[in-house]
């Protein structure tokens, strides 16, 4: 075994190579070794501390349908040392060497092909500079800039995510929503993209409550990334509901129950005829606190 070299090309060093080198067939079969959870061999729980996750993180990943493949996507997108050689170090001392050794043919080959790519000289014209590459300088949203908010929400619920707009950025409050089918350029990883507007582009965190909101799988993955962000605020409050601001909207009749995970925080209701005079600006005034 090559160890953290790649095998055909010691001179490569498979730390400085990004993980973002590794395909969907690799990360698919990672998952099928990971995913089950054992008593007799290290897991995807194993690996997730090993990548600096903290317990409420990983409780909260166990929901996931596929845990491995988002620990994989939440690491890539947060750490700077989520490289190909750091994965292969972890696996190691979590004694999955089985693992090494099954994907390292695998994993050399999508390393050779990243390398081949990056070697390729960019398609441009001598008046376009190369475009920056550093995460927080790359593209993903229409105008790159700053929101107050980033729109947790489901399809089902756009039409009050539309009034949200009407009320909160066409008005005098003049605040700046990031609203995903809206803002987000397509072409880029779902995951990998959300949870950098949420930690890096977006100062709090709206959320959208409805019934549809409690079956989908990327509202559940935006709520628990955003509280996992501060890890370690406990006591009452959720982890990163205080650096994150997290805000519950609830705006229609729910017949499931409130989620368990936000219920400590303060709820925006439009669903209480008493309260919609002022349900706008109360919003508006959470969003705009520094």
């Amino acid at each position: 075994m090559c160890a953290t070299k790649l095998c055909e090309d010691p001179e490569v060093d498979l730390r400085q190579i990004p993980l973002v080198a590794l395909n969907v067939s690799v990360r698919r079969r990672l998952s099928l070794y990971l995913n089950p959870r054992c008593t007799v061999a290290a897991d995807w729980t194993t690996v997730a501390e090993s990548m600096d996750f903290e317990y409420l993180e990983i409780k909260n990943f166990e929901t996931s349908k596929n845990p491995t493949l988002m620990i994989l996507e939440v690491w890539e997108a947060r750490s700077t040392n989520a490289t190909v050689g750091k994965l292969l170090d972890i696996l190691e001392a979590s004694e999955r060497r089985d693992i090494v050794e099954e994907l390292r043919p695998l994993i050399d080959v999508d390393v050779k092909k990243y390398l081949e790519r990056q070697s390729e000289p960019p398609v441009q014209v001598p008046e376009v500079d190369s475009c920056v590459t550093r995460a927080e300088d790359r593209h993903i949203t229409m105008g790159d800039e700053m929101f107050d908010a980033f729109i947790c929400y489901c399809q089902s619920d756009f039409q009050f995510v539309h009034e949200m707009i009407e009320q909160l950025e066409k008005t005098d409050y003049n605040l700046k929503l990031c609203v995903f089918d809206r803002d987000v350029l397509p072409g880029s990883c779902v995951w990998t993209i959300t949870a950098e507007l949420i930690e890096k582009r977006c100062k709090r965190m709206v959320v959208v409550i409805s019934d549809e909101y409690l079956r989908s799988d990327a509202c559940d993955f935006q709520t628990k990334f955003a509280l996992s962000l501060c890890p370690a605020c406990v006591s009452l409050w959720p982890p990163g509901a205080r650096s994150k601001r997290l805000i519950p909207v609830v705006y229609k009749t729910m017949s499931e129950p409130f989620p368990s995970i936000l219920r400590f925080l303060t709820v925006c209701d439009y669903t209480r005829p008493c309260t919609q005079g002022w349900f706008w600006s109360r919003l508006a005034k959470a969003l705009s606190l520094s």
